[in-house]
């Protein structure tokens, strides 16, 4: 058993679901989540941003507003499966956001209507699964209307539906007015089967401080469950140093993967940010091992 901060490819390859959790975990706060919108045109011609993710030394890749029932990833090279086809090439476990939308809500915003495949459901789960998704965000975009209460019905079904990792939380309202940290809402999801918790980096979303969140944290990871600390606020196209500051408080916090996300130039973070990062939670000896190894290994 190795931690992911250590794994090559073929040990990834070869984990469990409930190996790779373990691997997460005992790799320390310092596992990298980057995330891309595939409904926009990558960041460099002829590379993917799931390569270039990977290249810059993210552990996980999450892919934003597939529609699982027509797969496809603007400017990816046709191929019959685009999941398999990026796992193939970055040796990266690859993730996917499936929106639980709460149609009961009255949103702050003018409503975003989003395809069945990006909707969560037990047919969208189960095709998920065919594709090889390694793990599922439970989550919602901007003004999409997802709220607590409708991901919380949506990790049981997720659990039934689907065998990978499944991670749950909100990064920002989403064009709710409800709280996102909630804790009693947030333990709620580990009851229901989460494996994963996603809270709002300190200083991303207004009111979220460390004395809020540390309590919160230890009483997520007493329970068994991961913390993800999300930049899902377009800071991630904010200065190195402001990454920096949002890693660090967040590793102070007790996160075990510091997600970054898709607000910056062409829908992916900005890739010396994602360095930033990296080098903020692990130094130098760790973020080059993982620019630097071969998916062959």
């Amino acid at each position: 058993m190795k931690r992911l901060l250590s794994a090559y490819a073929s040990d990834l390859a070869a984990m469990t679901p409930a190996e790779f959790k373990q691997a997460i975990r005992a790799s320390e706060g310092r596992t990298v989540l980057g995330e891309t919108v595939v409904t926009a045109a990558p960041l460099i011609d002829g590379v993917s941003n799931a390569e270039m993710m990977a290249a810059f030394s993210c552990d996980l890749l999450l892919l934003n507003e597939l529609d699982v029932f027509a797969p496809e990833i603007v400017g990816f090279y046709e191929c019959a499966n685009p999941i398999a086809e990026l796992k193939y090439l970055t040796g990266r476990p690859i993730g996917i956001n499936l929106e639980p939308v709460d149609t009961s809500q009255q949103l702050l915003e003018n409503r975003v209507e989003l395809a069945s495949g990006r909707q969560v459901s037990p047919q969208s789960l189960e095709q998920a699964q065919k594709l090889g998704v390694d793990f599922i965000v439970l989550t919602g975009n901007p003004a999409t209307g997802v709220s607590l209460a409708a991901i919380s019905e949506a990790i049981a079904l997720a659990k039934q539906h689907f065998s990978g990792l499944v991670f749950a939380g909100k990064m920002h309202g989403a064009g709710l007015g409800e709280a996102v940290v909630d804790g009693p809402a947030l333990l709620e999801f580990i009851q229901q089967g989460a494996d994963g918790i996603l809270v709002p980096a300190v200083g991303t979303v207004p009111g979220v401080r460390e004395e809020l969140l540390a309590p919160l944290v230890s009483q997520i990871k007493a329970q068994g469950a991961l913390v993800i600390s999300t930049i899902g606020t377009s800071q991630e196209s904010a200065d190195s140093q402001t990454i920096r500051d949002l890693a660090l408080s967040n590793k102070r916090v007790g996160a075990d993967i510091h997600h970054i996300g898709d607000g910056s130039y062409g829908r992916m973070p900005d890739p010396e940010n994602i360095l930033a990062l990296s080098l903020a939670v692990r130094g130098k000896r760790h973020t080059y091992f993982k620019m630097g190894q071969s998916v062959r290994r």
